[in-house]
């Protein structure tokens, strides 16, 4: 269904799908009207057709939430939080969208994510940019566009956290042209993180960076094994644990040590993990 793998896996051509069938820029105009959005509108006239370009404010995406879990019809508000409760970590164009709110939270929660600009998000080797087109500052003098910020990189997290989604979380962010996803990824959910969230159940483990691109998480601690999803490169993970497994060498790098990731349920080698030794300081050893 569309509008399911809209919400729950960030599917572009189900997003574009209902833009065009439900008269693009009036679904923005009508909604906020409707729910007393102040800070939304449709995207600037010369980008009609990408709702990608859609102002929000994080206020407005509080608003939002609060319609949903408060105001809705009981049959809406089930199927789109439950959509959002089970989110996929990998969108449909291979972007790793487990940043923010997933990576900082534990659950109970529900998260719509939401990204721009960038050329690699993990989970696939090299995906496709969302397809909106990036425009220089000058673009349309005079108009709306002008007012906005159109060239740099975007990364939002939204969404709840707790029981009963107790309490909404909306961070929108901009990166400056060029930061790579990992990047980007790392600074949004440290930001997350560092929120004071009623609620909130933050997971247990240690954080390290990352180097490398095409990093594989596996479901055990040897390249053998399944390989379950990959990382964007240069991301920062958390490590739970660790154990000895198979040796990997990266020149000039070799480690027979690995990281336990809890919130990907996988291993990765710790040649790719940022450290001055080859074991994980400050980190147990795996039960």
């Amino acid at each position: 269904m569309r509008l399911t793998a809209m919400l729950r896996s960030s599917d572009d051509a189900s997003a574009s799908y209902y833009w065009s069938t439900r008269s693009g820029n009036a679904i923005v105009t009508r909604v906020a009207s409707q729910l007393g959005l102040t800070g939304t509108v449709p995207p600037p006239a010369p980008y009609a057709g990408y709702w990608g370009y859609t102002a929000t404010t994080a206020l407005d995406i509080v608003r939002t939430y609060s319609y949903i879990l408060g105001t809705a019809q009981a049959s809406v508000r089930i199927f789109i939080m439950d959509a959002l409760h089970s989110a996929t970590r990998c969108g449909n164009d291979g972007f790793d969208q487990y940043f923010g709110i997933p990576s900082a939270f534990d659950g109970p929660r529900a998260v719509k994510q939401g990204w721009s600009g960038f050329t690699s998000g993990g989970c696939t080797a090299a995906p496709e940019s969302r397809a909106v087109p990036k425009p220089t500052p000058a673009t349309a003098p005079g108009t709306r566009a002008a007012s906005l910020d159109l060239v740099s990189e975007a990364l939002h997290t939204t969404g709840t956290v707790g029981p009963d989604d107790r309490t909404v979380v909306a961070v929108l962010t901009l990166h400056p042209d060029g930061t790579p996803y990992g990047t980007a990824y790392g600074k949004v959910t440290r930001l997350t993180d560092s929120l004071d969230v009623p609620g909130a159940v933050r997971p247990a483990g240690t954080r390290f960076g990352t180097w490398g691109s095409g990093v594989r998480v596996r479901a055990a601690a040897h390249t053998g094994s399944a390989h379950l999803t990959t990382l964007p490169a240069g991301v920062e993970v958390l490590v739970s644990c660790q154990s000895r497994g198979e040796r990997v060498t990266s020149p000039p790098y070799t480690n027979d040590w690995w990281a336990y990731l809890p919130q990907y349920g996988g291993w990765i080698t710790e040649v790719y993990i940022r450290s001055p030794a080859d074991k994980l300081p400050g980190v147990p050893d795996c039960p």
